[in-house]
């Protein structure tokens, strides 16, 4: 049974870079290097270090390509868009052959290591084009590292005749893509591999790529929730909405949401450490926020915090690493029979500033920390629930400023987490064509032989017909970094830039919008019908960065 919006959805038919609606070779631009530690990553990847960018030019003297099969991957956490992505591929695969066939490998890398995958037909591909999730093929968090899966990849490609394998993911899972292709390609295999960025997230972004796919729906659907919830409190006009973002590495959603919905305050963590803010610096920002509004009879508001809040606090970011440290795998601290003998037991063992930090914590948050660790004792940081913790706080701060006369208002709140609600989303207009053309264009880089490239659609704020497509070495994007204790190569990580036109933008109206006068706005549900500036926007980060 579908709703009516399945069914006019299902309808839809995706738009493309202009290019792409033509017969194309591949134009190879200039040698790229890595973001750094060149040495180090060309001597781990020698055969695929030094790729240069590709774009797409016409071919009138295009001749069909030969057969070929391909496998896909969705890795990690759903974005909307994904189906698109696969949608995009199966085109442009039966567009330069109609014999080419596609295999879906299901549960994520799981499936290629343990020989799982189906066929994906028209009638297949066709259910899911234009809605959300990655129910598909399903998706996992399997981590292509060892010599061990490559061999059982080859095995089944080879029983499948695979000549590449489209892997649909995030920073990891993109280098897990290029780890995979560096070792296919050194062997002399002949299985190619590529791959699409993907992660609401938004950190998988730099020059080459402008956004990653699903950052635009999820952030529009967030930004619905936030809209709603400030006319409400403007109606009721008596709660403090405390509400979490998705986004531990970086806070670009809660940015953009800011942008779209102007929220009484937004934390951005990339300024929390770059300005050195402690717990307390933090609270105090909201608080006079509160007791301005307050004292002006205006007993409500929105407060906005990006996930990963926590780890960015520097003392608490010290605070984290000791746990991690101290707990990981310690069998005295195990074997404690309760909470308090627990707590006792880190007190004791951390350094004068670690241990400050810990006491200054609610007692619920500390326990977070503490007690609930992953199987190798490391903290769950998206478990802990920072709006909790920052309601507990401000709360107290409020308390006392109302006994010293300072504050008159009244303070009730209610927290929010929001996270899964936008993952799954029927996309947008915006990530259906993006991603349907990142999918497209990954299947132009199969038939053209690359391996360890990325598909990239890029020129995102213009209207979808001056967008442009290609290729990025996945090794441009790779600098060292320290996982597990080892130096390992990885996409660098996109933190909001302090210095970019939307950051600067909410740094120069955040007072405003933290004042008495309500300047609220209330975004609505995504529109997939009606007029363009309505129905086909792309994110104010993008129109911001490039000016449109």
């Amino acid at each position: 049974m579908k709703s009516a919006l399945q069914i006019a959805r299902a309808a839809y038919k995706p738009r493309m870079p202009l290019i792409l609606n033509q017969n194309v070779k591949t134009v190879d631009g200039q040698a790229t290097e890595s973001v750094s530690d060149r040495e180090s990553i060309k001597a781990l990847f020698p055969n695929t270090y030094g790729m240069p960018v590709v774009t797409f030019e016409a071919d009138n003297d295009h001749t069909e390509h030969r057969q070929m099969n391909v496998g896909v991957i969705l890795s990690g956490g759903q974005a909307p868009g994904g189906h698109n992505v696969i949608a995009g591929l199966f085109d442009g695969l039966k567009r330069l052959n109609a014999d080419n066939m596609l295999y879906g490998f299901l549960g994520g890398p799981a499936g290629l290591v343990d020989h799982k995958e189906m066929e994906l037909n028209a009638a297949i591909v066709d259910e899911y084009r234009n809605t959300g999730g990655f129910d598909i093929i399903g998706s996992g968090r399997t981590k292509l590292e060892t010599v061990e899966q490559f061999e059982k990849g080859r095995e089944i490609c080879n029983k499948l005749n695979i000549k590449a394998i489209v892997i649909i993911g995030g920073d990891d899972s993109n280098t897990n893509a290029c780890i995979l292709a560096e070792y296919y390609k050194a062997k002399g295999y002949g299985i190619q591999v590529i791959g699409c960025p993907k992660t609401i997230d938004g950190d998988l972004k730099n020059s080459m790529i402008e956004a990653s796919f699903g950052f635009d729906t999820a952030c529009k659907v967030y930004s619905e929730l936030i809209g709603n919830i400030q006319r409400d409190a403007n109606s009721a006009k008596k709660y403090w909405h405390f509400i979490r973002l998705m986004g531990r590495s970086a806070s670009h959603i809660t940015l953009e949401c800011a942008l779209q919905t102007q929220p009484n305050v937004a934390i951005i963590s990339e300024e929390v450490e770059a300005k050195r803010l402690n717990l307390s610096q933090i609270v105090d920002g909201i608080v006079d926020v509160v007791v301005k509004r307050g004292n002006a009879g205006l007993n409500f508001g929105t407060v906005l915090i990006p996930e990963g809040l926590i780890e960015f606090i520097p003392a608490c970011k010290v605070l984290i690493a000791e746990l991690n440290d101290l707990l990981a795998d310690n069998d005295e601290f195990n074997n404690l029979t309760n909470d308090e003998q627990k707590r006792n037991f880190i007190i004791n063992r951390l350094s004068d500033e670690s241990r400050d930090t810990f006491v200054s914590l609610p007692t619920n948050i500390a326990r977070q920390l503490s007690l609930d660790r992953d199987s190798h004792g490391n903290v769950q940081v998206s478990l802990i629930e920072t709006e909790k913790l920052l309601i507990e706080m401000v709360t107290a701060r409020l308390a006392a400023l109302k006994k010293d006369g300072v504050y008159h208002g009244k303070f009730a709140s209610l927290g929010h987490f929001f996270g899964y609600e936008g993952r799954c989303a029927a996309p947008t207009n915006f990530d259906a064509d993006y991603c349907y053309s990142l999918g497209y264009t990954a299947a132009l880089l199969v038939a053209d032989g690359k391996t360890g490239y990325m598909s990239s659609v890029r020129n995102l704020a213009q209207p979808v017909e001056k967008w442009t497509a290609g290729g990025v070495p996945i090794t441009m994007m790779f600098n060292m970094e320290k996982k597990s204790g080892k130096l390992k190569p990885v996409i660098q990580k996109a933190l909001v830039d302090l210095e970019g036109a939307p950051f600067r933008y909410f740094a120069s109206h955040r007072q405003e919008w933290g004042g008495t006068e309500c300047r609220y706005v209330y975004p609505g549900p995504i529109q997939y019908f009606g007029p363009k500036e309505v129905s086909d926007m792309p994110t104010k980060t993008l129109q911001m960065e490039y000016g449109v």
